[in-house]
């Protein structure tokens, strides 16, 4: 049995290629039952965010679980369009403590563009929840992914990894108003979708040199609210989105949408109908909510999830000082967990053998039930607690050995032999 984490990242691949390989929220499901279905995968969780799709699975056969997981990459990417072969090549791939460990630096936001984000913890937790909801998690990949919560919080905590601008949305507000002489002073900003990225872009528009107006486009009209109040921003339903997009200056998107929200044509006959007002287009949504040729559009400014990266990364100098700290803290937290592992793997041969050993002391008694009657009830307390005190003395020493020794080879060694020698 061992644990992989296999995944491609947006950072390693074009865009193009990347948003083939993501997985919908609506898909989430159906990807855990599919992952589960193979005989050679145990439990699974798909981490799918903007910048990675990732699956984290426990393999009782190595290589045929891995063959296994790379096919389902293939399949899926093959039915949006990709060539799965090209895909299969830029898949990386993370093996127990090295899985482990990737984990821990996903949850800590150091596998992040911009370092010590926020959202990523919330989505190591959502994806983790959604497997159990699937019962696709259970005894090793639940507390793993409850250790790398943990992990990344006490990062937070402990360094200063978090400080200042630590999330996707916050740095797509920034290059936004870096692309404008005043920045948004005065701008009027239209954000689409009120998911969790456009309550990140209404937060961050929430600042002292705020636009002149935020408007928040979305089909629910609840949704959109709660995310309006954080910015004071007002609210439309996206049959409106056509108006609103003619007063725009910048435009914030970030939907879960399956197609494009916003086409060449339709950008175009906005941009007709406003001459001489240049419009910034700042789409963070994987797969993209607006069409590339957006950007042939006369007047029109496109950036992407690459940009917003890129845009990070080079804003990211003060908080890279903090990754030494921040890989001191993960270190002791991956010993913690090899040992509560090891603890949680021996726990059930230990069991198995208690069990054993009980079932034969009573299967005994019962054998000799006639005599023991007939030495009265207090004859026979004395001989039940005589048992009971023989088997737990006799399985003392093998409990503490393997005990001791779980997670290693010799505590392999030890758990088989128990195993052979008590047909546990």
């Amino acid at each position: 049995m061992a644990v992989v984490a296999v995944g491609i990242n947006e950072r390693d691949v074009s865009l193009d290629v990347f948003e083939q390989s993501a997985i919908s929220e609506r898909d989430l499901p159906k990807a855990l039952h599919v992952l589960c279905e193979s005989e050679h995968i145990s439990e699974a969780v798909v981490l799918s965010t903007c910048l990675r799709t990732e699956v984290y699975a426990v393999v009782e056969r190595f290589h045929d679980g891995l063959a296994d997981i790379e096919s389902f990459f293939r399949s899926y990417s093959a039915a949006m369009g990709t060539d799965s072969e090209v895909l299969s090549e830029l898949l990386s791939c993370w093996v127990d403590d090295a899985a482990v460990s990737h984990l821990f630096e996903v949850a800590a936001g150091i596998d992040s563009p911009v370092l010590g984000e926020g959202e990523i913890l919330r989505q190591v937790r959502t994806a983790a929840e959604l497997a159990r909801h699937e019962h696709a998690a259970g005894l090793v990949l639940g507390p793993l992914f409850r250790h790398a919560v943990e992990a990344g919080k006490r990062v937070r905590t402990e360094t200063a990894i978090a400080q200042g601008t630590t999330s996707l949305a916050h740095a797509a507000v920034a290059l936004a108003a870096g692309q404008l002489e005043g920045g948004l002073v005065g701008r009027t900003v239209l954000v689409i979708g009120a998911g969790e990225m456009g309550a990140g872009f209404s937060k961050a528009l929430a600042q002292p040199m705020a636009p002149a107006r935020v408007v928040v486009a979305n089909r629910s009209a609840e949704r959109a609210a709660a995310v309006a109040e954080q910015s004071g921003a007002d609210v439309v339903s996206l049959s409106r989105l056509d108006e609103e997009l003619g007063m725009a200056d910048i435009v914030l998107t970030s939907t879960s949408a399956a197609e494009v929200v916003l086409d060449a044509a339709r950008v175009g006959r906005t941009m007709r109908s406003r001459p001489g007002r240049p419009l910034l287009v700042v789409d963070v949504a994987v797969p993209r909510d607006v069409d590339p040729a957006v950007a042939d559009v006369e007047g029109v400014s496109l950036l992407d999830v690459e940009d917003v990266r890129r845009f990070a990364e080079a804003h990211m100098s003060t908080r890279r000082g903090e990754i030494p700290a921040v890989r001191a803290v993960l270190t002791e937290e991956l010993e913690r967990y090899r040992t509560s592992s090891a603890a949680r793997s021996a726990a059930p041969v230990v069991a198995a053998l208690r069990t054993r050993a009980e079932s034969i002391r009573r299967a005994e008694l019962a054998r000799h039930s006639a005599q023991l009657d007939a030495l009265g009830p207090q004859a026979r307390e004395i001989v039940e607690q005589v048992t009971q005190r023989t088997v737990a003395k006799l399985l003392h020493e093998p409990t503490v050995r393997i005990k001791d020794a779980a997670g290693s080879p010799r505590g392999e060694r030890l758990a088989e032999a128990l195993r052979s020698l008590f047909d546990l």
